[in-house]
């Protein structure tokens, strides 16, 4: 596994050299003041940080990783995030098993047994000053079974391009958002409790949607190939026919919510 720090901020390094020409012009006595009044700067500067960077400390932040794929032939990812925000997708290149950007500080956990990877990404076993959010890329070439969940951040799954069997996507109060793969077998569970929950099917896809949402929950449908078969089931078109009545679906989805809307497009 390899890292590089992403950019260090300028606002700390501002604030000290200002603060200690002030000091150094105090000591000489080529000025007077009392610096006691003006300790709420160091507030001020702090939420700029957080605003414009996500982090408090240059040592803090996100900072890139990458791990090869060796003999792996198959992998499972569980991603733990807590209030951070999550991006999820393929990676272009061959090679890697895993790459993208995570909290400095932190590895993401790995054990290989019989040609299977396990890869475990948990808020909280990282920094707890960090507020960088995640970027996890992931190999094209072998099959997933994936696990996502957070308190607080927004999920956001792009699973195009990879071999997932099966997906798991969960969110206590943000959003879930996710892009199923093209033509690939498998089952995904999307679900949010206070949040939305948008599904993008691509348009050649076979996919049985079952839709769970609660007396305080919405469903809306922005796709015009995909058609109810009965209350709380839908089925999208492949050449012209619903997937549940000719050939069998490729992609198995189940999305819930409390309080939230399911959007399927």
């Amino acid at each position: 596994m390899s890292t590089q720090p992403k950019r260090a901020p300028w606002l700390w390094p501002l604030l000290l050299m200002i603060g200690g020409g002030v000091l150094l012009l105090d000591n000489f006595m080529l000025i007077e003041i009392d610096p006691t009044p003006y300790w709420p700067v160091v507030l001020v500067v702090l939420g700029l940080q957080l605003l414009w960077r996500g982090d408090i400390g240059p040592s803090w932040q996100a900072h890139s990783f990458g791990i090869t794929r060796g003999s792996v032939q198959s992998a499972s990812l569980e991603i733990e995030s807590g209030e951070l925000d999550v991006q999820l997708r393929a990676l272009h290149k061959s090679g890697r098993l895993i790459a993208g950007q995570y909290t400095a500080r932190s590895r993401p956990g790995l054990t290989v047994r019989n040609n299977h990877a396990t890869l475990r990404m948990q808020r909280g076993q990282t920094w707890w000053l960090s507020l960088a959010d995640w970027d996890v890329g992931l190999a094209q070439d072998l099959p997933w079974n994936i696990l996502i969940s957070s308190t607080l951040g927004r999920l956001d799954t792009d699973l195009r391009g990879l071999r997932v069997e099966r997906a798991y996507v969960s969110s206590g109060l943000g959003s879930v958002a996710v892009i199923c793969p093209e033509q690939v077998p498998g089952t995904l569970l999307a679900r949010s409790t206070f949040g939305d929950v948008r599904i993008t099917i691509p348009q050649d896809s076979r996919a049985l949607i079952h839709v769970r949402p609660t007396v305080f929950g919405r469903t809306s449908i922005h796709s015009s190939h995909v058609k109810l078969l009965e209350p709380g089931v839908y089925a999208t078109f492949s050449g012209g026919e619903a997937s549940a009545s000719g050939e069998p679906a490729d992609l198995h989805i189940i999305a819930s919510t409390v309080f939230g809307t399911i959007y399927i497009q």
